[in-house]
């Protein structure tokens, strides 16, 4: 075992003890498209409000066949809230209809066919795959790019979801990736904030490397 995995896998097990119960913060009942679509909600919108969006929205549009059959102006009005509302509600509708005609009303569970649906980028895929189909996936995320290059996995400056994602996908074991992300959500916004981290009290200031500058 090398030293990054020995230090790697300190960090996991002070997350799992900061956050034992750590989970996805969108509510979707355990429903593939809905995960999907509040996912896609999410982007530069908080979890929070899309939770109260989506209430409105599963109400209305239970399932991909519903929201692919249904009025586009409706849909928009709903997820207005959310932010760029016509962009995510053509996505939402483009979406559901190409899961519908194409996977049989089946998320797929490949990332090539995640990709293949409208507004769907690598951190929604892997969020779907791991946490949907238990396959694992790095969601490179705001909070994961920061933090992960604070630690000193790559350098700090570099803002690159693809280079985090291929980084900690080769030191965090597949089967801890979706939890290891739900926990670094947590400690970026308890602990490893963007503006004013709290270095001093950090429980994983021993293995942080911007902590030790």
């Amino acid at each position: 075992m090398t030293a990054t995995d020995v230090r790697t896998e300190k960090i996991i097990a002070a997350l799992t003890a900061l956050y034992p119960d750590a989970v996805c913060s969108l509510e979707y009942a355990e429903d593939p498209w809905r995960l999907l679509v509040a996912a896609r909600l999410s982007a530069q919108c908080t979890d929070e409000r899309v939770n109260v969006v989506t209430k409105v929205l599963f109400e209305r549009f239970p399932d991909a066949e519903s929201a692919a059959n249904g009025d586009l102006g409706e849909i928009e009005e709903i997820v207005r809230p959310c932010g760029l509302f016509r962009m995510k509600a053509k996505n939402i509708a483009d979406m559901s209809r190409i899961i519908v005609e194409e996977y049989g009303g089946r998320v797929p569970d490949t990332m090539d066919g995640l990709l293949s649906l409208p507004g769907v980028g690598r951190k929604i895929a892997n969020l779907i795959l791991g946490d949907v189909f238990g396959k694992g996936g790095i969601v490179a995320d705001t909070h994961c790019i920061r933090i992960c290059g604070r630690l000193g996995y790559y350098p700090e400056d570099k803002k690159d979801p693809l280079l985090t994602e291929r980084v900690m996908d080769g030191v965090v074991p597949r089967e801890e990736q979706s939890a290891f992300c739900h926990r670094i959500v947590m400690f970026g916004r308890e602990y490893c904030t963007a503006r004013s981290p709290r270095c001093g009290d950090c429980p994983l200031s021993e293995w942080c490397l911007h902590n030790k500058r």
